[in-house]
């Protein structure tokens, strides 16, 4: 029963080396992108969005290349599209809509090609990918601020699965939720949390002026947040009866597996930036 809820200390480090091979290829690019701009990032943030709807129509069954399948890369599109376009509520609503759209010919074509088709939940990939997307995109339209916003999330993000990972294989221990997830460790998540506040900190100092202290609690949230984005993707690829939502990234699976914490931290920033207003660093 012990080891049904616990983790040995030292296990497994195969796959470090393709984690860090991985992650000096795509982290210093997404960090080019936000640092050159809109078109950039905006084109960073288009093939991410199709990356990962196309992983989420594949997990339900069902292609991208025909209805229902196509409403979800359809309608996220769209909806970022018009966040683009400096128009929230407009790309709110069409994301709403789409989920719905997706949902409702999702169930008339119940029985036709299969036996069952999975309608609500591959409706919910409209919203579990696009509410993170729409949550990027304003969040980089703060100009200067957003700059330094978005580079802010990324960093304590990254610094959270890194903090996890390394203190949960070092000194393993008692599970979170072992009905969820086998691997992730109290451990794990106290190391994630505590690298992603000293990451923040820091970061805060070098890219606009405010306190470290606040600046470290912000991260914390953001960790929390990270956190539990990692713990739901695992519930959904426990659902779906999956190791890795693809074998897209070596060491990582797909970009789901990489990007579920940042899905779930996005809106956490979007909704401290409404707290603070607009226009300034989340720490300040």
């Amino acid at each position: 029963m012990a080891e049904a809820s616990a983790t040995r200390p030292g296990r497994n480090w195969r796959d470090l080396r393709k984690r860090v091979l991985s992650a000096l290829i795509l982290g210093p690019l997404a960090l080019l992108c936000v640092w050159l701009g809109a078109n950039a990032y905006t084109l960073l943030l288009a093939v991410g969005a199709a990356i990962l709807t196309w992983e989420w129509v594949h997990l339900c069954g069902l292609r991208t290349a025909r209805l229902p399948g196509a409403g979800v890369p359809v309608a996220v599109f769209l909806a970022g599209t018009l966040a683009v376009m400096e128009r929230p509520l407009a790309s709110w609503l069409v994301l709403v809509a789409g989920f719905l759209v997706t949902w409702a010919w999702a169930e008339r074509l119940r029985g036709r090609d299969r036996a069952e088709q999975p309608a609500l939940r591959l409706a919910l990939g409209v919203l579990y990918i696009g509410i993170g997307v729409l949550c990027l995109i304003e969040l980089r339209h703060e100009n200067e601020a957003g700059r330094a916003n978005l580079l802010f999330l990324l960093l304590v993000v990254w610094a959270s699965d890194i903090g996890a990972y390394l203190a949960g294989r070092a000194l393993g221990g008692p599970l979170i939720w072992p009905q969820v997830s086998p691997a992730k460790t109290w451990s794990g998540s106290l190391g994630g949390l505590l690298l992603a506040m000293a990451v923040g900190a820091f970061a805060a100092l070098q890219l606009a002026p405010g306190s470290p202290w606040r600046a470290a609690a912000v991260a914390a949230v953001l960790a929390v947040a990270t956190q539990a984005g990692d713990l739901l993707e695992s519930g959904i690829k426990r659902h779906f009866k999956v190791k890795d939502t693809s074998s897209l990234i070596p060491g990582h699976g797909g970009l789901l597996d990489r990007l579920d914490g940042l899905l779930a931290a996005a809106p956490a920033a979007i909704v401290l930036a409404l707290l603070i207003g607009y226009g300034g660093a989340l720490w300040r």
